[in-house]
């Protein structure tokens, strides 16, 4: 079994197109499918469906994949280490984080990362909202989450890099956008646009708080599965949301940011990593990040 077959099946079980896979791998499609076969020869079972309009994937296949991406990474790390040396610290560490919200930290992170540790491959898993970043951290699928409290796992463990406001975002020609700051209770009639409540955001999570705290329960018109998109429906008019002030980056003509004016508490955003992670590349990194991301003193907040 050649490497380059390995790399072959992943990539044509990734896109499941194997015109597309092939211009992934910077190859020829026949080749790519001659590649394909020769592996499913010498396995002695099929990996793919194959038809005119469609390729999947069968049930050895899906089996495959998992240990077949393993493989591979475990070669990155050989190379790695025969190319820094024992006096390296050599590995791969999965980081999960939102998106918007981790714009400002992220890259500090990964370019500190790349600098000091050039044996670390940092890979990096985005759209991971903070309760299933947790979730994920707990289960050994990310090394580290940009997550936010509360984190009630215990065999998580969290330090908090930022504490952020709640903000109200509202189309420009909205009523309220004149007003310099606005209350919760102003916004109980109207339609909003948030997270989906079934990814474990906390964003969502804190606007239903704050809104029941108002006295009323908002009415949630549309879902979007990135602060972008839901900034974006906010410009277009589709309704209002209550975001974090991390987001503020997001520029979208034909929308405002406003201030508001109700008693609430900062929204801590956390680093999650196991307890029990013992992995030398996993530490590297969070030294590095308590360095370039401190926690906040108590007065800053």
């Amino acid at each position: 079994m050649e490497l380059r077959h390995l790399a072959g099946f992943i990539a044509t079980a990734e896109e499941l197109h194997f015109g597309r896979a092939a211009a992934r791998l910077h190859m020829a499609q026949p080749a790519l499918s001659q590649q394909i076969r020769l592996l499913e020869k010498e396995l002695g079972v099929e990996l793919f469906h194959r038809n005119t309009r469609s390729v999947s994937l069968t049930d050895s296949g899906k089996a495959m994949l998992g240990p077949a991406k393993q493989v591979m990474a475990d070669v990155d790390i050989a190379r790695r280490s025969a190319l820094f040396g024992s006096s390296e610290i050599v590995g791969r560490v999965v980081v999960g984080f939102a998106g918007a919200s981790s714009r400002n930290v992220l890259p500090v992170l990964a370019r500190a990362v790349r600098a000091e540790q050039p044996g670390i491959e940092l890979v990096l898993k985005g759209q991971t909202y903070a309760g299933k970043a947790v979730a994920e951290v707990a289960a050994g699928q990310l090394d580290i989450g940009f997550a936010r409290l509360p984190v009630n796992n215990q065999s998580v463990a969290t330090r908090v890099y930022e504490y952020e406001r709640m903000v109200a975002a509202l189309p420009s020609d909205h009523p309220l956008a004149g007003r310099e700051t606005i209350r919760i209770a102003d916004l109980a009639s109207e339609p909003f646009v948030t997270f989906p409540g079934t990814q474990g955001s906390t964003v969502r999570d804190a606007l239903i708080h704050v809104a029941m705290g108002a006295g009323f329960t908002p009415r949630i018109m549309q879902e979007a599965p990135d602060s972008y998109t839901i900034l974006g429906l906010v410009a277009a008019g589709v309704g209002v949301t209550i975001t974090v002030s991390s987001v503020q980056h997001i520029d979208t003509p034909g929308l405002v940011y406003r201030e508001l004016e109700d008693d609430l508490p900062r929204i801590a955003a956390v680093l999650a990593w196991r307890k029990e992670n013992s992995a030398a590349a996993t530490n590297a990194v969070l030294e590095i990040a308590e360095r370039l991301l401190p926690t906040p003193a108590a007065s800053e907040h």
